[in-house]
């Protein structure tokens, strides 16, 4: 599958580096390039790439402006990765669904991850409009899960959260803890479209559920359940600002 890429960036030297590393990859097409939110706006109608790699600052309209006013319109949406020297924009990035944010300098193999998550998601796309994919996203109100020796069916709501422990994930619901052979990874598939969340990588937790958030040290926090064990999940400094954003309604 090729992949249509615009660049966004008003540094000459950041967009040569940019042009040099989708240049070498043999499934991106390179479109023209903007050099300010006005010119990407423009280009983008012109062009219709896949992705935009974009600076959060650049003359005139910013970046994540530019980005706002391109979801607006009708039909499919781009991938966006902003490219910045700042970390304060993580929670703008998040509020256009960016794929990925690539802070400046970037070395080549944090490039290289950002490829492979914008090639995940497009063929996430692609896969999703097959009729397969819409029979299965009609279907996830309800779900089968292995429990011991048995298949139960639960409902997404009635899940608190999911920690692995060992070769079992353990699955806290409204009425017990479902021991099942299934990875965190292929749950958080399965309840794609609910709102679950990876505030740490060894937790998938139901955001309907959480009561309290609570400052922890050096960015981190605490979510606070509204189980009966009241039970505390952590959230890592990286996730912090994304589940903040998703409270605040940014």
């Amino acid at each position: 599958m090729k992949i249509r890429a615009m660049i966004a960036e008003d540094e000459l030297m950041a967009r040569k580096e940019l042009m040099y590393l989708l240049k070498a990859e043999k499934d991106i097409i390179l479109t023209p390039h903007a050099e300010t939110g006005e010119q990407l706006i423009e280009l983008y109608h012109k062009h219709h790439p896949d992705v935009i790699f974009l600076d959060v600052e650049m003359p005139g309209l910013s970046g994540v402006d530019a980005a706002r006013s391109i979801l607006k319109r009708e039909g499919p949406k781009p991938l966006f990765v902003f490219t910045t020297a700042y970390d304060e924009y993580a929670l703008d990035a998040f509020d256009v669904e960016a794929v990925d944010y690539l802070l400046k300098p970037y070395d080549e193999a944090r490039f290289q991850r950002t490829l492979g998550r914008i090639r995940k998601s497009l063929d996430h796309r692609k896969k999703k409009n097959s009729p397969e994919e819409i029979r299965e996203t009609q279907a996830v109100s309800k779900l089968l899960i292995d429990d011991g020796e048995r298949m139960v069916v639960v409902s997404p709501e009635s899940i608190y959260y999911a920690v692995p422990n060992r070769k079992i994930l353990e699955i806290h619901t409204e009425e017990k803890v479902l021991q099942s052979r299934m990875t965190l990874r292929e749950l958080e598939e399965q309840l794609k479209g609910h709102p679950f969340f990876r505030p740490h990588r060894s937790y998938l937790v139901n955001l309907n559920h959480v009561t309290e958030i609570t400052p922890w040290f050096n960015g981190t926090s605490n979510l606070t359940l509204g189980d009966k064990n009241r039970t505390k999940i952590p959230v890592s400094r990286q996730a912090n600002k994304m589940i903040r954003a998703f409270f605040q309604g940014r």
